[in-house]
């Protein structure tokens, strides 16, 4: 049984049309990425698989449970991280994990876990005061504290210096590597090349292709291009979908 499976997923937002009947499968242990433009909607199909958005037709079902009828247990076996995401300026590294971890009935060692994510020296450190990599690491980590099954990731590298997005690669590695099937919402063609098993492109809300990064750029017919990268094959795909 796959770990997500999404049927004809549709939302609407007024005269809007943000999902439009988006279907796909995650595997267990996958690093399954979803990638397209602005506005495409990847954070409306995630945070239905989260179960924070109800779906206007269509199912969601993770690890075979509906995220609108068993909210609470999807809610211990999802750990999520959204673009917006933020927490209060002034509270501590281990105060947020420790507030995270009372959440949950069984949560993971959040003293370990701070350590895995190299954050046991900024441990007494504001959120405020963090770096933009160490957010992103606290991030991880606060998705992590509940020990969940999958782990959503939204933008996670959004604004980070080159070194400290290959930092939360190897982080979202380690993640996949602790057993975690993860679903990762990325704009950057090189990490989604470096990181996904699997790439769905989806394009004014609707699913265009659904490959892996090598089918992509094999398959890729770009006017022009002899060599076509990944940003190629992608760019062409959701390009020729708006026309």
């Amino acid at each position: 049984m796959a770990v997500i499976e999404v049927t004809n997923l549709h939302k609407r937002y007024g005269e809007q049309v943000a999902v439009d009947d988006v279907s796909f499968s995650v595997e267990q242990g996958e690093i399954f990425g979803i990638v397209g433009p602005n506005g495409a909607g990847k954070t409306t199909t995630v945070e239905a698989i989260a179960g924070l958005r109800r779906p206007d037709r269509g199912t969601v079902r993770v690890l075979g449970l509906d995220p609108q009828a068993d909210r609470p247990r999807v809610r211990r076996l999802v750990g999520l991280q959204l673009q917006e995401s933020q927490l209060p300026e002034q509270i501590k590294v281990w105060e947020a994990l420790d507030l995270y971890s009372s959440f949950y009935e069984q949560p993971a060692d959040w003293r370990a876990l701070m350590d895995d994510m190299g954050l046991t020296a900024k441990r007494k450190t504001r959120f405020g005061k963090l770096s933009g990599g160490q957010k992103q690491r606290l991030s991880i980590a606060l998705a992590l504290v509940g020990n969940p099954r999958v782990a959503i990731l939204d933008e996670l590298t959004t604004g980070l210096d080159p070194q400290a997005r290959r930092d939360t690669w190897d982080l979202i590695r380690a993640v996949r590597d602790r057993g975690v099937t993860v679903v990762l919402v990325t704009h950057f063609m090189d990490e989604a090349e470096r990181l996904c098993d699997r790439l769905a492109v989806i394009t004014a809300g609707r699913l265009v292709a659904l490959q892996t990064p090598a089918e992509l750029v094999a398959t890729a017919v770009v006017p022009g291009v002899d060599r076509p990268t990944l940003e190629d094959a992608v760019l062409e795909l959701t390009n020729r979908s708006a026309s």
